[in-house]
């Protein structure tokens, strides 16, 4: 059977939610992968005045895209705390952290319990064991470097995910990626990506690969993995006169924060399997035509998922797919009040569909 089932699985995990700054409708399907990998994060109330929304596309196995959609948020809060209100660096932050919690006994024990079934028994026995001391275990930032075990020396995991996000706070939008994920916004029907693609035949990250001692070869690094940016993937991680954002593959997210205005009318982030399939404005489009039919904004999420998934296995539409729609609410929360503090970010500074790229400006 290989890599592919012999009919796809189309039943699909789908929500809404909402609350008076946004509305989100999200849908994952496996489709004719014989595992599901992605994962995904809607927390429209992170805290007060903050949304949160991620995708994260899981390779080599399904444990890092489900610890990614487990932490990654809460590292955001945590930071955030510690950095005077400093959302972009909090994100970016949060991102890095992820490669580190993975290290060590509670790293291996998290990702066992988090990975296939027949791993889970042994990580919840060990964590029985080895229960980290002292405190709330949930509480991060304790006991992930201290916690011991027979895995304290667990370097880390060398399977890996995307990580694609947007955090949303009053009228601030900041998208951060690392991957082949993508998230895209649609101002006055115009789409216009704020993420790039991160693949090892770009120069910017080919040249990062090359002087980590790393090679690209049929556009993959060092032969095997398509993507130039992951979390986890540890085993192209190990050059250690490196900081992390030089390895040859990079936990460091790209970001891009927008002042948001009333010509913006929603968000898209998916995982490469959309967008193998659709460009950004195609997806755009087909998001603005199903608004005007559909209730629910995941109805319009199961419809654009349908639309990708091919009709016979191998090639384009046979991945795992996961898709949140973000909708703006109007007026936009404090929109009023700091109008003059930032300009909003024009259509030159977010260059439309597939143009946009590691040169942009960062608002």
């Amino acid at each position: 059977m290989g890599v592919y089932l012999s009919t796809p699985k189309t039943d699909k995990a789908s929500a809404d939610g909402e609350n008076d700054r946004v509305r989100f409708g999200l849908s994952s399907m496996q489709g004719w992968r014989t595992t599901m990998e992605d994962a995904h994060a809607a927390l429209p109330d992170l805290d007060d005045c903050t949304s949160f929304f991620g995708v994260y596309d899981g390779h080599g196995g399904k444990a890092v895209s489900k610890f990614c959609a487990k932490h990654l948020h809460k590292q955001v809060l945590i930071n955030d705390a510690n950095s005077s209100g400093d959302l972009p660096a909090s994100v970016h932050k949060a991102f890095l952290r992820m490669d580190e919690m993975m290290k060590g006994q509670r790293g291996w024990r998290e990702l066992t319990e988090l990975g296939e079934k027949g791993n889970k028994i042994s990580g919840m026995l060990e964590g029985i064991i080895w229960s980290p001391k002292g405190g709330d275990s949930d509480h991060l930032g304790d006991g992930w470097e201290t916690e011991e075990g027979p895995n304290s020396n667990f370097p880390g995991p060398t399977s890996g995910s995307t990580a694609c996000v947007a955090v949303i706070r009053n009228d601030q939008l900041i998208v951060a990626n690392a991957g082949d994920s993508r998230c895209v916004i649609s101002r006055k029907g115009q789409a216009f990506n704020l993420s790039t693609d991160h693949k090892p035949d770009l120069e910017g990250e080919k040249e990062r690969i090359l002087s980590a001692g790393g090679f690209v070869v049929a556009g993959r690094v060092n032969g095997s993995l398509n993507l130039s940016r992951a979390i986890g993937d540890m085993e192209l991680k190990q050059n250690e006169v490196l900081p992390a954002e030089r390895q040859i593959v990079t936990a460091e997210p790209e970001l891009k924060t927008v002042k948001l205005s009333e010509d913006d009318e929603f968000i898209v982030l998916a995982c490469d399997g959309i967008w193998d399939c659709m460009t950004s404005q195609e997806v755009v489009d087909f998001v603005h035509k199903h608004l005007n039919t559909e209730d629910n904004l995941s109805d319009v999420c199961e419809k654009l998922l349908n639309r990708c998934v091919a009709p016979t296995s191998g090639g384009e539409g046979c991945d795992n797919m996961t898709v949140i729609i973000v909708q703006f609410k109007k007026p936009l929360s404090s929109a009023a009040t700091t109008s003059t503090e930032q300009p909003a970010a024009t259509a030159e500074e977010m260059r439309p569909n597939e143009l946009s790229g590691p040169d942009d400006p960062q608002r």
